[in-house]
């Protein structure tokens, strides 16, 4: 979808942290995606980078977190879009190939630990003179970012 502009949508669940811990999505709103935890009745908010929407979507097609609440559950439609944007988003020739990749296994059905293999191959350095660390385990990205947005900070 080149060129597609998120518009507001209702929050979307991949999973809950530990059985009975707090739920973590997306959802659209204002042109961009945030990271979304739901808990106790409340549902919040954060900003999202591509890093964290892409470690949003390997939690996904990994099946990595405890089964989200089904009346908010993402669908491979909902991921679709998600990584649609991500690969709009993408400054970089080589993440945005990979990331397109990613799109096409998505749509084609692909077995979720495909999809997540190709989005963990973008998750990597923008740029050949990106110096940053390898990246954080997806899932502690998500919880540590969850963590923080409970907080407050």
């Amino acid at each position: 979808m080149p060129g597609a502009v998120p518009q507001p949508e209702a929050p979307r669940a991949i999973g809950r942290l530990g059985p009975n811990g707090p739920w973590i999505g997306f959802d659209r709103a204002e042109g961009t995606y945030r990271f979304i935890v739901g808990a106790g009745g409340r549902v919040l908010a954060g900003p999202a980078d591509a890093d964290l929407l892409i470690a949003v979507a390997i939690a996904h097609f990994a099946e990595a977190l405890e089964g989200a609440p089904p009346d908010l559950e993402a669908t491979q439609a909902d991921l679709s879009v998600l990584v649609a944007y991500l690969v709009d988003l993408a400054e970089d020739a080589r993440r945005r190939a990979l990331l397109q990749e990613a799109l096409d296994a998505i749509d084609d059905g692909l077995a979720g630990n495909a999809v997540a293999g190709l989005l963990a191959a973008a998750r990597g350095p923008e740029r050949e003179t990106d110096d940053r660390a390898e990246p954080v385990d997806p899932v502690e990205l998500l919880a540590g970012r969850a963590d923080k947005l409970l907080r407050g900070r």
